[in-house]
């Protein structure tokens, strides 16, 4: 499990010094814990990898957007920092499908359903991230389902 993994690596990093990834695993840990918290009021049950993975792609989405501002407002050593973050968080995503993997799963899908306008990209976009969630970069997803169905 993902979540075991993070606090192996949590201890690790504990013993090896490295205060920066320990103070990233932690920050983790944290976010985890509050999903947790707040899935104990949900009647649905999700499973705990599906969970923590997006948990972590919340998070490495956060970081993305914050390097980009940073770069943008030219406060390269907040970059760097936020980078680093990304580093980590990272580690433990499973690997997204590539561009090529995603066009393939949208064909697919568009074929099964028959989508064929935008009024279908809804259809399409709710299929794709029922089957492919976890490994999905959604934001991909999105423009290469719009250039698909126009």
């Amino acid at each position: 499990m993902i979540r075991d993994d993070i606090k192996a690596a949590t201890i690790t990093a504990m013993k090896a010094g490295e205060k920066d990834r320990t103070a990233a695993l932690r920050q983790i840990s944290a976010k985890i814990k509050d999903r947790d918290i707040e899935e104990r009021t949900s009647a649905k049950e999700i499973p705990d990898d599906e969970l923590v993975v997006s948990v972590l792609q919340k998070m490495a989405k956060q970081r993305r957007e914050s390097i980009e501002m940073y770069v943008t407002g030219g406060r390269e050593e907040l970059a760097a920092k936020e980078r680093a973050e990304l580093e980590v968080i990272e580690e433990f995503l499973p690997q997204m499908m590539d561009e090529a993997e995603t066009r393939a799963a949208i064909e697919a899908i568009k074929a099964e359903t028959g989508a064929s306008s935008m009024k279908d990209m809804g259809t399409v976009m709710g299929e794709l991230k029922a089957r492919h969630g976890a490994v999905l970069d959604g934001k991909l997803a999105s423009t290469l389902v719009k250039a698909a169905l126009s």
